[in-house]
């Protein structure tokens, strides 16, 4: 599994990050999408890399402005710390 988490510009309250969830879950093939106006940031996990191009332009159509763009590898956690 792939976490990608998006520095996010402009949202400013729940109604945006449900815009940004959905789009996300439309563009792309996602196991889930999290999104958090506090901290400016959506947290994606895929089994794929998710294109960073077609990210930046999902984000801006929905009127939101695209800072950055990380991945990593996602550690599963496990039950009970085993």
């Amino acid at each position: 599994m792939i976490k990608t988490t998006l520095k996010i510009e402009g949202m400013s309250c729940p109604m945006c990050e449900a815009h940004i969830n959905d789009i996300i879950r439309r563009e792309f093939k996602v196991k889930k999408v999290t999104s958090s106006c506090k901290k400016d940031l959506s947290e994606i996990l895929s089994e794929e890399p998710l294109d960073e191009e077609k990210l930046r332009k999902a984000v801006s159509d929905t009127g939101y402005t695209l800072i950055s763009v990380t991945s990593e590898t996602a550690v599963k956690k496990r039950l009970f710390g085993k």
